[in-house]
């Protein structure tokens, strides 16, 4: 019996060398049903000719733009569902992932039809026993997100059993089909961060289980503490943490908590407190992208204009 149909979706952007090894790791998968669609948001990096050399059957779909991680996977989830794929998988272009991964996903997946949406557990590529994700935990009180195990070297904590959380990151997320087609797509008014949390949250508003499956390994090319440093993830993950306050709903403690008890302690910290002196950049950044939210700022926005 062949198994289910799976569209793998990889967003590249100036990332020629690690899409290209994404690829390689790609082709070890271990599973027979499956098409790779590379979505190119306008990069000038000659990425379209070196992947086209390398694979020229590869699909390659060209958006002409720089889209953003929502919209420009979106182009690639459309594309993945006029061909009848019955899971898409977002898969980060600077991952590379282990040869039964989407075996063990589709696997669970396919388990339950109340699931609607898998991911593995992600590690550090460069620290291959750390994980970066097993799946994520919101905390509806506060309006804060976490990842479940970041940092911790993996021991076994989460056992081998696909266990429910909140959500997947958006780094490697397999949607099923019926899930995609009654909770939508991403919501390009993120742009990028937060958008696929609250894809998770919209799924799981339209009766589906988000499920992490410890047993499905990626390694991911990411170094969280110099990302983090950078006014522009500051700027996204900033703005965005509001819009998702605001489309998953939250209550009025998780707004007190975010925009007093977080941001407005932080501003003030960095304001007058002398040591803070050098986040400067980082406070007016911040102060931006709050002002940009109540604006109705939304999408693509260059946070040093």
């Amino acid at each position: 019996m062949t198994p289910p149909s799976v569209a793998i979706v990889v967003l590249n952007y100036n990332g020629r060398t690690d899409t290209l090894a994404c690829l390689r790791s790609l082709e070890q998968v271990q599973y027979p049903n499956m098409q790779i669609v590379v979505v190119d948001n306008d990069s000038a990096d000659d990425s379209i000719a070196a992947f086209r050399a390398t694979y020229p059957d590869l699909t390659i779909i060209q958006t002409g733009a720089n889209l953003g991680f929502a919209a420009g996977n979106n182009v690639g989830i459309t594309y993945a569902l006029e061909q009848g794929a019955a899971y898409v998988l977002l898969l980060n272009n600077d991952t590379e992932v282990a040869p039964d991964f989407l075996q063990h996903l589709v696997a669970v997946a396919e388990a339950d039809l109340s699931i609607g949406i898998v991911g593995p557990t992600i590690y550090y590529y460069d620290h291959p026993a750390v994980v970066w994700s097993s799946g994520g935990m919101i905390d509806w009180q506060r309006g804060t997100t976490r990842m479940a195990g970041l940092n911790e070297t993996d021991t076994g904590q989460f056992g081998s059993a696909p266990r429910s959380v909140d959500f997947v990151t958006g780094c490697a997320l397999l949607i099923r089909r019926a899930a995609l087609e009654r909770a939508g797509l991403l919501d390009p008014r993120f742009f990028m961060y937060y958008e696929e949390t609250e894809w998770c949250v919209r799924v799981a508003q339209a009766g589906f289980r988000i499920v992490h499956v410890p047993q499905a390994h990626i390694r991911h090319k990411i170094s969280i503490v110099e990302r983090a440093a950078t006014p522009f993830v500051h700027y996204y993950m900033t703005r965005n943490r509001l819009l998702f306050l605001r489309a998953a709903g939250m209550g009025w403690r998780a707004w007190v908590h975010t925009l007093l008890l977080e941001y407005g302690r932080t501003l003030i910290s960095w304001s007058v407190r002398p040591k803070w002196r050098a986040q400067r950049t980082q406070r007016n950044v911040m102060l931006r992208a709050v002002w940009d939210y109540f604006a109705g700022r939304v999408g693509y926005v260059a946070p040093d204009k």
